[in-house]
């Protein structure tokens, strides 16, 4: 008796398109701490980029290697360096570039102070203090892209 030639198993149409489970925000509470202000979020370097209005504000870092740089970036210029580490003792150049000084400084997660100082960060946002954000650089445009924009 012949046996009966169904099709094998099938996978389910959805399983081939299901979405993969996403990483949880890094330091999410930040984004709650400044929400009144409408944060916007954009992937920047395996991290998630802050900003708020047309100034990038924060970069969140929580990466397994290196980690010495995790924790909240605070976007500023080194004039500003030596009034925000009275407010934030811990708070330093990030090493992730190599160089000694950046303009990015961390709150480093691994800080008895860690969430205490980024609310405090976050306040400062909240009240807009200009040494916490700048607004970046223009990318420049491809070739193509720029005559696509001056034919319109």
């Amino acid at each position: 008796m012949p046996t009966p030639r169904g099709n094998p198993p099938s996978i389910p149409p959805d399983a081939h398109f299901a979405a993969k489970p996403r990483k949880p925000l890094p330091h999410e509470f930040v984004l709650d701490a400044i929400a009144a202000l409408s944060p916007r979020t954009n992937p920047m370097f395996g991290c998630l980029a802050v900003y708020v209005g047309n100034k990038i504000v924060l970069i969140l870092r929580d990466k397994r290697e290196p980690d010495a740089d995790n924790g909240v970036w605070l976007a500023t210029t080194e004039e500003h360096h030596e009034s925000l580490r009275r407010e934030f003792p811990n708070m330093r150049s990030i090493q992730v570039f190599r160089k000694k000084v950046t303009g990015w400084q961390v709150l480093p997660a691994d800080a008895p102070d860690f969430e205490e100082a980024a609310l405090r960060a976050c306040e400062l946002i909240v009240a807009r203090d200009p040494r916490i954000g700048k607004v970046p650089k223009l990318r420049r445009t491809s070739e193509s892209a720029a005559k696509a924009q001056r034919k319109k």
